[in-house]
């Protein structure tokens, strides 16, 4: 059972308090022992999620293997674009971890020790998530070991990102929501780190979206009709190329695996292809699985011991070789 995580505010901006959740794996008896942190960015098309809407199973099976595990909120757009709040604050994380104060904290909360191996902080995500575990490879003053990319948005030059999604509009009600309804979101101060749902886990009835909130409306809507890149990199925010992982790798990118469901239609699989093609061509270390028959945002729903869980965990056991 995944026990209870240490949490703490690691940003406050605009009187937006920036929280991470922090799971200790059971305690090395040597004094010498340094722990391997991972990095585990939830998902939520960056409008959606919070740190307890990610997979509990694959934390556990991450501090079996010994490694702490931290789980950052951060800002949800639109109040903020894409570039300056989710970005940034990922970005500011990591330095937090790097500057000692994941270790500091630590110290003052636990009475056990346990010291942070910075040379072995790992980065990983799904969907809004993990493209923002690739953004931690570029830009970044210190990049991580290695990149863990579950079905991550990428690939923003691809016509898909400007198509409606019907099999989403289809769970929209019919005549829409009321521009001023939506627009609501631009008003909620401060900028939100939390929401009601993400879009991992679909299928559970307590991430059913409510569409009595501006919020579940507002993302969804923007999913449905095509216009996410809009509502969370608008125009004069920059170059989406200059965000944009396909666009931005070179030969000094962290090594990265990618896993990818076969029947994607939220983030096709093609697109990952296009960014495991650009890796390989930069002789970045990199593999990808594509995990047959599933869709997007499978992460939560996987059988332990299921063939999906069994071919998506190899990306797990990549970033334990990488980092040995």
């Amino acid at each position: 059972m995944t026990p209870q995580p240490l949490t703490t505010i690691y940003k406050e901006i605009n009187s937006s308090k920036i929280s991470v959740d922090i799971y200790l794996p059971p305690r090395n008896a040597s004094n010498n022992h340094t722990y391997p942190v991972l990095i585990n960015i939830h998902g939520g098309a960056f409008m959606l999620g919070h740190s307890r809407m990610v997979s509990m199973a694959q934390i556990d099976d991450c501090l079996a293997r010994g490694w702490i595990v931290v789980v950052p909120n951060h800002r949800l757009c639109p109040g903020a674009d894409l570039l300056n709040g989710p970005m940034a604050d990922l970005r500011d994380f990591i330095a937090w971890i790097y500057s000692g104060n994941l270790e500091g904290f630590l110290q003052e909360e636990v009475k056990k020790e346990y010291r942070v191996d910075t040379d072995r902080v790992m980065a990983f995500g799904t969907s809004s998530g993990g493209f923002l575990a690739l953004a931690l490879g570029f830009d970044t003053p210190h990049p991580p070991a290695a990149i863990l990319n579950f079905y991550g948005a990428v690939h923003f030059a691809h016509p898909f990102w400007r198509k409606p999604l019907p099999h989403v509009q289809a769970n929209l009600p019919r005549a829409g929501f009321e521009p001023a309804f939506l627009q609501k979101v631009y008003d909620e101060y401060p900028i939100p780190t939390t929401s009601g749902i993400s879009l991992e886990g679909q299928a559970q009835q307590s991430n059913k979206p409510d569409f009595s909130r501006p919020r579940d409306a507002f993302a969804l809507t923007q999913i449905a009709n095509g216009t996410v890149l809009d509502a969370i990199f608008p125009a004069g925010a920059g170059r989406l190329e200059d965000i944009d992982p396909v666009s931005r790798v070179t030969s000094s990118f962290p090594p990265t695996f990618i896993v990818h469901g076969d029947s994607d239609r939220m983030v096709p699989v093609e697109l990952s292809r296009k960014l495991f093609e650009v890796l390989k061509g930069n002789k970045v270390e990199c593999e990808m699985v594509e995990v047959e028959g599933e869709d997007h945002t499978f992460a939560l729903g996987m059988e332990i011991g299921g063939k999906t869980w069994n071919t998506s965990r190899k990306g797990f056991e990549w970033l334990e070789g990488i980092i040995q």
